[in-house]
C-alpha cells in the first residue's frame, strides 16, 4: 500500500443563505472550486486525472445527476475523466477525500480530485408522488435546505427530533452552558475575520465569476459573547442554543487534489501534507454531535499517534454545543482548534464543509509548522468522520 497526499486545496467563499451566491447554480459553483484548485497545479494535465470523487447533501435540484461529473463537464476537464457523488450529508466531502485516498493508496488512481458543494439556498421544496392518481387532498411541499424530510413513520420519534432540539440535549447530557456556548461563537468569528485580514484565506478562496463576494459572507467581526448573549433561544423557550451559537445555512463549494507520492512530477509540485489516519463511527441519531469524538480518536489509533502529538484541530462547527463536547472529551487545548475560524462564523454548505476542514487543515499545519493535525466532522442521523494529516515539510 502506498500514501496518499495533499496537494492543493482551494473553495469558494461561503455565501449566507439568500446572498451573494443565491444567484449560482450548485454545479457552478462546484466547477468554480474544481477550476480553482486546478489552477494551482498549472503542471497537472487535467487528462492525468483518474477520478473526481465529489460530495454533496441534499441533490434534489440543480445538483441532481451526479453534481460531480457535471462539475467536470463545466469546467472544461476532458470528457475522459471520471466523476461520482457521494452523500454522506454534512461529511460528504470528507467522505470523498477519504474514499479518494483510499484509491491512491490501493493504486487505482495516482490522481484524484475531491470536493463538495451545497447550495442551501437553491435548495427546492419537494413533493411526494400520489399513491394513485388524482387524490382529492392537498399536497404538502417540502424545503430540502436542511433536516429530516418525509420521515419514515417507523422510525423512533427520539431520532428524528430538529438538529437543534438534538443539540440541547446534547448540552444537557454534558452541562455546556449558554455562556460556554456564546464564548466559543464569538471566539469563532474573531479568528476568523482575523484571518482574512492576516491573508491567510487569499492562497484557499476562489472567486466565483458573477458574484460580489470577496470573503465568507457570515463573518461578524466585532461580535461579542455578551453580543450574542442578547439573542433569543431557537429551539426551546428555555433553551441554549440561538442563530448566533450554531453555524448558518450557506452556499459554496471547496476542492482537494489528492496524488500519490509518484504523482508529484506529473502535478508539478510538492505535497503538503500525507493522509495518516481515517475514522467512520456512528452512534445514536440525536447524538450525532458527539460522533466526532470516536472518529477521531479511530484516526489517530491508525495514524499511530495520540492527542499529545497533535498541534492542530480543524473541527466543523456545526454547533458551539456540540464542538465543545467534543473538546472536553478529547482533553484537547482549545487554543489548536479552528485557530482560523469555524463554521459558525465561515459557514456551512454541508457538502462542501470537509473539504474546507480538510484543506484548511493543510495549511494550518504548514503555518503553525506542527507535524500532525486532525480534521473532524459530525454528521446529522448520528455519524462523525475524521482524517489525520502528517505535514510533509515536518515530517
Amino acid at each position: 500500500m502506498g500514501s496518499a497526499f495533499v496537494y492543493a486545496a482551494a473553495r469558494t467563499p461561503f455565501g449566507r443563505f439568500n446572498g451573494a451566491l443565491a444567484g449560482v447554480r450548485p454545479d457552478d459553483l462546484a466547477a468554480t472550486a474544481l477550476r480553482g484548485v486546478l489552477a494551482k497545479l498549472p503542471g497537472l494535465d487535467p487528462a492525468e486525472i483518474g477520478d473526481v470523487v465529489w460530495g454533496n447533501a441534499n441533490g434534489a435540484g440543480e445538483d441532481n445527476r451526479n453534481v460531480g461529473r457535471m462539475a467536470v463537464l463545466l469546467a472544461g476537464l476532458p470528457v475522459t475523466v471520471p466523476a461520482t457523488t457521494v452523500n454522506r450529508l454534512c461529511g460528504s466531502s470528507l467522505d470523498a477525500a477519504m474514499i479518494g485516498s483510499r484509491a491512491i493508496e490501493s493504486g487505482d488512481a495516482d490522481v484524484v480530485v475531491t470536493g463538495g458543494v451545497e447550495s442551501m439556498t437553491r435548495a427546492p421544496w419537494v413533493l411526494p408522488k400520489p399513491s394513485r392518481a388524482f387524490p382529492a387532498g392537498d399536497v404538502t411541499a417540502v424545503s430540502t435546505t436542511l433536516g429530516w424530510r418525509l420521515v419514515n413513520p417507523r422510525m423512533p420519534k427520539e431520532w428524528t427530533v430538529s438538529l437543534g432540539e438534538a443539540n440541547e440535549q446534547l448540552g444537557e447530557r454534558f452541562g455546556v452552558s449558554r455562556e460556554r456556548q456564546d464564548a466559543f461563537a464569538a471566539r469563532s468569528h474573531v479568528l476568523a475575520d482575523a484571518a482574512w485580514n492576516d491573508g491567510f484565506y487569499d492562497d484557499l478562496v476562489v472567486p466565483v465569476e458573477g458574484a460580489d463576494l470577496t470573503r465568507d459572507e457570515g463573518i461578524r467581526p466585532g461580535t461579542t459573547p455578551e453580543i450574542l448573549a442578547g439573542l433569543k433561544p431557537a429551539f426551546r423557550p428555555d433553551g441554549a442554543i440561538t442563530a448566533g451559537n450554531a453555524s448558518p445555512l450557506n452556499d459554496g463549494a471547496s476542492a482537494v487534489v489528492l496524488g500519490s507520492r509518484a504523482a508529484a512530477e506529473r502535478i508539478g509540485a510538492d505535497p503538503i501534507a500525507r493522509v495518516a489516519g481515517r475514522g467512520a463511527t456512528a452512534l445514536e441519531p440525536q447524538m450525532f454531535g458527539y460522533a466526532p469524538v470516536e472518529a477521531a480518536n479511530q484516526a489517530l489509533r491508525r495514524a499511530g499517534i495520540g492527542w499529545d502529538d497533535v498541534g492542530a484541530v480543524e473541527l466543523n462547527e456545526a454547533f458551539a454545543v456540540q464542538s465543545l463536547v467534543c473538546l472536553d472529551a478529547w482533553k484537547v487545548d482549545p487554543a489548536i482548534v479552528n485557530t482560523r475560524g469555524g463554521a459558525i462564523a465561515i459557514g456551512h454548505p454541508l457538502g462542501a464543509s470537509g473539504g474546507r476542514v480538510l484543506g484548511t487543515l493543510a495549511h494550518v499545519l504548514r503555518e503553525r509548522r506542527e507535524r500532525w493535525g486532525v480534521a473532524a466532522i459530525c454528521i446529522g442521523v448520528g455519524q462523525g468522520l475524521a482524517v489525520v494529516l502528517e505535514n510533509v515539510s515536518a515530517s
